[in-house]
């Protein structure tokens, strides 16, 4: 299978070759030149076979210049109980949904998913492209992308990785992750800004010829673990078919029965894999896109607009504080085809803002809806399903869920709902607690003893070691400075 642009105007590539270089040199992402099927009896098939067999199998379709061997050799390294002690997912049942717990990995959070297994496809990837060159990987990140990256990349040889984070934009706990983080091939930075400034500077360094030549005189090239690398996407789509065999495997539904889905997502990779998966055969009906404040996708599956041009607010479901939503330009692509897409990625770039014709707009409302949850909505949602549920949800599921209710409250076509959750509530300790009722003093390290405290929910291992963890990376820079920085680690 072959990878091509969502723009048009890259050379095809192979899989490893997209997952090597991460964007396309006309500033598009790479998409797989059509979608693998998926039957109903394939699905069977994978409802008796461990996660790691699962990914393997699904992978197989898009990567199909790896051998099966290497997915499940990579697989198995990936998810198995050295990472996911308590396996790769779960499925825990509220009153009125089902949710996907994907927070059982080294980092508590659903990008562990994606990042265990991509640096063992990046490593095969410079091996069957026959690259001499060591690859810098360049990530910025909302708060839980950065630790998965630097976890799965840590010590990887010839392959060195820099993060850059919104200083004042994540958790207390997501810093320490980062900051604390071990390793001799990382680098780990805040900015002085927020998100987009993050990832719009990766953007232009990538796309900066003089800055790839002095990399090429060290003898480095650049690529991404962000989504917008279709080797961080693909691993994502397994998980949603993964559930669905459990789901299956429960008695929960039926096999062939279609469900809907509610994803938190802010930069729309976690519920583009879902779209993916539905394309593939995967029975999905509805896809309810869940966001915070920060309500830009909201307002885009209502209207047919996508405006960057708003107000940015800092909540407490940071991961999702997101304007730029890189991967729904994937969605254009898949929906409406290359020139459109095009057309309306540059209207983005001219005017911050694109409108969808009615047509467009119809094709894409045919699969997806979106609600939002403000500050006061998630915080009640936090609160209510501990009290009522019992169960305790970080901030970012809590957003999710409160999408979900008010889809399933609107009356339309009622089916199974499955809900993801993405992180630990102990990565967000503090604004849980806070919406809990709880007194909170500060934002240490202590407010994961103080949530055990009031909740009974045990403290996650990862989490409890930060404790006694020495911080490496305390630098802070401009985001102007993001290129000198890139230039200075590739140099050492």
């Amino acid at each position: 299978m072959k990878y091509i642009s969502t723009r048009g105007g890259a050379k095809a590539a192979t899989a490893a070759e997209a997952i090597k270089k991460g964007l396309c040199e006309d500033g598009g992402l790479y998409m797989p030149s059509e979608i693998p099927s998926l039957t109903l009896c394939e699905i069977k098939s994978l409802i008796d076979v461990s996660y790691p067999e699962r990914a393997a199998f699904i992978l197989g379709k898009f990567l199909t210049d790896y051998t099966e061997e290497e997915l499940l050799a990579d697989a198995r390294s990936a998810y198995g109980r050295e990472k996911f002690p308590e396996g790769a997912t779960a499925l825990a049942k509220l009153s009125d949904m089902t949710l996907l717990e994907l927070f059982h990995g080294p980092t508590c959070a659903f990008k562990d998913m994606a990042l265990q297994i991509m640096p063992r496809l990046f490593r095969r990837a410079l091996i069957k492209t026959s690259e001499e060159k060591e690859a810098l990987i360049l990530v910025a990140t909302s708060g839980d992308t950065g630790k998965a990256a630097l976890e799965g990349y840590c010590d990887i040889e010839n392959i060195k990785i820099q993060v850059f984070y919104p200083t004042d934009g994540v958790s207390r706990i997501q810093k320490l992750q980062m900051q604390t983080q071990v390793g001799k091939n990382v680098s780990v930075f805040g900015i002085s800004g927020n998100f987009d400034d993050a990832q719009n500077g990766v953007k232009r360094i990538f796309s900066d010829d003089d800055m790839a030549q002095k990399l090429a005189s060290e003898g480095v090239f650049l690529s991404s673990a962000n989504s917008i690398n279709w080797g961080r996407l693909v691993p994502q789509i397994v998980y949603y078919v993964s559930a669905y065999c459990d789901m299956v495997a429960s008695g929960d539904i039926s096999l062939g029965e279609v469900i809907d889905v509610t994803v938190p997502t802010g930069n729309f990779g976690n519920i583009f894999a879902c779209y993916i998966a539905k394309m593939m055969g995967l029975p999905i009906g509805t896809l309810v896109c869940a966001s915070n404040q920060n309500n830009v996708l909201t307002e885009f599956l209502e209207s047919g607009v996508y405006s960057r041009n708003r107000p940015f607010y800092k909540t407490i479901s940071p991961s999702m504080d997101i304007l730029i939503s890189s991967n729904l330009e994937r969605l254009l692509y898949l929906t409406l085809g290359e020139d459109k897409c095009r057309i309306y990625m540059k209207a983005l770039s001219d005017h911050g803002e694109y409108r969808l014709c009615k047509e467009d707009f119809e094709k894409i409302q045919s699969h997806f809806v979106g609600y939002c949850a403000d500050e006061t909505e998630t915080a009640q949602t936090i609160k209510a399903v501990f009290e009522e549920e019992k169960y305790l949800t970080d901030t970012h599921t809590a957003v999710a869920v409160c999408a979900a209710k008010k889809y399933m409250c609107a009356g339309k076509v009622q089916r199974k709902m499955l809900t993801v959750s993405t992180a630990s509530p102990y990565k967000f300790a503090r604004d849980v607690l806070l919406s809990l009722g709880a007194c909170v003093p500060g934002d240490g390290i202590e407010v994961l003893d103080e949530l055990f405290a009031f909740s009974g929910v045990d403290i996650p291992a990862p989490l409890m070691a930060l404790m006694n963890k020495e911080v490496r990376f305390s630098g802070i820079i401009a985001k102007e400075g993001m290129e000198d920085a890139v230039l200075a680690f590739a140099h050492k």
